[in-house]
């Protein structure tokens, strides 16, 4: 029998279909784990999974979706992780050997027969959005991947998954406890996206393939949330995106409530129509998620053989960084991207000062400044002698990405640092650098590997920079090489021929445009170089950069390393654009003469008085008071400097109330960037992290109230929970951090709470307001049980309710008193009872 890696991506692969939703017609509770099943009624899961595969399926999960240690502990005489897993295993096994034993005894064709170990999300959104430590997350995922890894499943699904960040974690943590068994077992891994083409935390279908096919995983594609109608732009992207296998799962359409029970609006039929659809597409792995069963995949796969034509998948390999939320991609028809170059200490004192000082304000306000001038990229170089790199590294990392959506170049020659900053990145990054030294490629090398991302290779070796082009073209060579016999493509790797001072060498130049032309033309290839070294020494330095830059770019260069506040450089740059045909209806080139011809006015205005012009601002910041934009931005400790200033009259103007600030600087700064995250401008980590600068605001405004014995005064309060069953407390902490900014007081009970719990806090509360919480289809029983003990013994309090199984036509057949489909929704309806 052949292995799931030697059937992928050579046949359609067929998975089974939903198990919670299933399970449920069968007698699972509202809020019952569908986990414990495995010990207290095996014969209905291996049932389950026998139907599967004598309809089809080739591969079926193991019934561990939820199987964390945070809802399994083993105490009380409640069953462990462990348990549960190998129960579920052997569960898995037995259907396998029914089907096996009946194609033997009917003397059929036997079909590959597959178990995967499935595991979906922890239920928890990880920092700087929610409460958990990157670290904590990959630890959590390492316990229940070991568990069910010693188990031999042939390959490992990681389902649902709302967050890119997390999906990483998870990626990691199967990664690691598989080398530490020393099994190599395929991994799949599967997001869910919104209506808007987006997970939860705003990351786009091309954005997660190109992390999760850095990483390392054998098949991607998503699951879950919508229907086949709903999934078939997204499908079309990952596609296009992705190299490996794709892999479709759709829900049964979307849910509604008859009669107490979910069900889904979506048939068999309609269904196999629209799958089977996207395996001749080229989706090679097809199931099916929620409301779906043993019948939809039966029809699923009779409409997949009919078929009589298939697309192979060939989408190219592409060169791609991305943060979680932005990607940038090198060469073939983009223009040369934009590396920022301000955050790196040689030759900056402030740099170097804030540094030492951990002045991350103003680490920060540098990488925003950059963003605003035009930088694609951030390079981030933190090395001093008298401070810790690594410790820093991951600082400024964590903080610049809580800030701003740019990719990051993580520019260190330590390879401890140079680890610790790819396992917290959120992305694909860009790494700087490896070179042509053995040792040097032997640490750095492993560690694209193991993590993702594009790596920077240096044009030196032992022997140093040649000074001539043939010897660093040889250099690039060895590094292409070296760097495929660790799995590492051509695509994912950007050459730099180093520009070394012409001052120095005047034929320096000559030799790295030469390289830089060899590889474009020759190889193929992408390269990158710090372009300013070239003046080094020379008057009126900006002069032979802008031009060596330009000449760069015509000979094929695919990035620069540069400073984006350099006025002839942005010149440069977006000239080439235009004249190159990169600049649809030349929009670049009249924006940035418009900014530049701004610019030069306040020069000249300048010039005149005999100084600085202090009443100029740039656009960014005219209609934007210092506190506003903070907050806008995510800056928490500006928002905290500006927020006193103000209260203080610490700027030398007359203090504000601290109604006032909150008036006419928070709230404003709240709105702009909810209206901007309704409008698919701004997505989740803005939002969250411009409440946190509002949080911090707030708390300056509440300790100078305290000191005048004045009290805040609250709305509310508001009454959160997630529903009996349910782990997952993602939407609600998400809601929380809103309605708390908002000047909401809030109740929050956490995860799992039964439908009493909630009704004692709103009736000692005497809240106005209760919102609740699912993720689970198999939890929604419970919030309609929540919802008619409230309305029955609190008749006062209204009910909002949300979570990713749950529409409009859901909420009205629960009788929730209103959805809101996002955090910002539920900040409406709540200022429209509560004031």
């Amino acid at each position: 029998m052949r292995t799931f890696r030697e059937c992928l991506g050579n046949q359609v692969l067929f998975f089974d279909g939903g198990t919670g939703s299933v399970l449920q017609a069968q007698g699972l509770l509202p809020g019952e784990l569908p986990e414990n099943w495995n010990v207290e009624q095996p014969e209905k899961i291996v049932q389950l999974g026998y139907g599967y595969y004598l309809a089809g399926s080739n591969i079926i999960n193991t019934n561990t979706f939820g199987a964390f240690v945070t809802k399994f502990t083993g105490q009380d005489g409640k069953y462990s992780v462990r348990q549960v897993i190998d129960a579920a295993f052997k569960n898995a096994e037995k259907a396998r050997s029914m089907i096996i034993q009946k194609e033997k005894e009917d003397g059929t064709e036997s079909v590959p027969r597959f178990i995967a170990f499935d595991i979906g999300s922890c239920g928890k959104l990880l920092k700087p959005l929610g409460d958990l430590e990157f670290e904590d997350c990959v630890t959590l995922f390492k316990q229940t991947f070991e568990a069910g890894i010693k188990n031999n499943p042939d390959l490992i699904l990681i389902e649902t998954m709302n967050d890119l960040y997390e999906a990483k974690a998870a990626v990691i943590a199967a990664k690691e406890a598989m080398e530490a068994a020393g099994k190599d077992i395929p991994i799949v891994a599967s997001m869910v996206y919104d209506e808007g083409q987006k997970t939860l935390t705003g990351s786009s279908p091309e954005i997660c393939a190109a992390v999760l096919e850095s990483l390392g995983v054998s098949a991607l594609g998503l699951n879950c949330s919508l229907g086949p109608e709903q999934m078939k732009p997204i499908v079309a992207r990952l596609l296009e995106s992705t190299t490996l296998p794709v892999l479709v799962k759709p829900n049964a359409g979307l849910p509604k409530s008859e009669n107490g029970h979910t069900v889904y609006d979506v048939g068999a039929e309609e269904f196999s129509d629209i799958v089977s659809e996207f395996c001749r597409q080229g989706a090679m792995i097809a199931g099916g998620c929620c409301g779906t069963n043993p019948t939809f995949i039966k029809q699923l796969v009779q409409k997949v053989g009919a078929l009589d034509s298939f697309n192979k998948p060939n989408a190219p390999k592409k060169s791609v960084i991305t943060s979680g939320t932005r990607l940038v991609e090198f060469g073939g028809k983009n223009p040369p991207v934009l590396i920022g170059e301000r955050i790196n200490p040689t030759g900056k004192k402030k740099l170097k000062q804030a540094l030492t000082d951990n002045d991350m304000a103003y680490i920060l306000n540098e990488g925003l400044t950059q963003e605003e001038k035009g930088a694609q990229v951030l390079d981030v170089n933190v090395g001093l002698p008298e401070i810790d790199e690594c410790k820093m590294m991951q600082a400024v990392i964590k903080e610049l990405q809580a800030v701003t959506d740019l990719p990051l170049q993580i520019d260190t020659s330590d390879p401890v640092t140079m680890e610790k900053a790819l396992r917290i990145y959120n992305g694909k990054p860009l790494i700087n650098s490896v070179n042509g030294k053995q040792e040097v490629m032997k640490q750095v090398f492993p560690l694209v590997k193991k993590y993702g991302g594009m790596v920077v290779a240096l044009a030196l070796d032992e022997n140093g920079i040649p000074e001539t082009a043939e010897g660093r073209i040889q250099i690039v060579e060895r590094l292409y090489s070296e760097a495929a016999k660790y799995g590492i493509s051509k695509e994912d790797i950007i050459i730099d021929p180093l520009a070394m001072t012409v001052s120095a060498d005047d034929q320096a130049g000559v030799a790295t445009l030469a390289t830089v032309k060899y590889v474009h033309e020759k190889k193929n290839g992408l390269t990158s170089l710090g372009i300013s070294n070239v003046s080094f020494g020379l008057p009126l330095r900006e002069h032979i950069t802008s031009i060596f830059f330009t000449m760069a770019m015509q000979n094929g260069l695919s990035a620069a390393i540069m400073n984006p506040n350099a006025t002839e450089m942005m010149k440069a740059w977006t000239c080439f654009k235009t004249l190159s045909g990169l600049d649809a209806q030349c929009l670049g080139y009249i924006d940035f003469a418009g900014k530049y011809e701004s610019t030069v006015a306040v020069n000249a205005s300048a010039s005149a008085s005999g100084g600085q012009n202090k009443n100029a601002a740039s656009k960014t910041d005219d209609s934007l008071h210092p506190l506003t934009k903070a907050i806008v931005k995510g800056l928490k400790e500006n928002a905290k400097t500006e927020t006193l200033s103000l209260l203080t009259g610490g700027d030398g103007s007359e203090p504000m109330s601290a109604m006032d600030v909150i008036n006419t600087k928070i709230i404003p700064a709240l709105d702009i960037i909810g209206k901007d995250f309704e409008n698919k401008k701004a997505y989740l980590p803005q939002l969250l992290m411009a409440a946190d600068a509002a949080k911090e605001a707030f708390a300056v405004i509440k300790a100078e109230l305290e000191k005048k014995g004045v009290a805040g005064e609250k709305k509310g309060p508001i009454v959160i929970a997630t529903v009996k069953g349910d782990i997952h407390d993602i939407g609600k902490n998400i809601v929380k951090v809103l309605l708390e900014n908002y000047s909401f007081r809030v109740i929050d009970l956490g995860k799992d709470v039964p439908p009493e719990t909630i009704l004692d806090a709103v009736i000692k509360e005497h809240a106005p307001l209760a919102g609740l919480s699912a993720l689970m289809t198999t939890t929604v029983g419970a919030m309609e049980e929540t919802i008619k003990l409230i309305h029955k013994d609190a008749p006062w309090c209204k009910v909002f309710v949300g979570g990713a199984v749950l529409n409009q036509e859901y909420a009205d057949k629960i009788h929730a008193d209103a959805y809101t489909k996002d955090a910002m929704e539920s900040v409406k309806y709540a200022q429209s009872i509560c004031g």
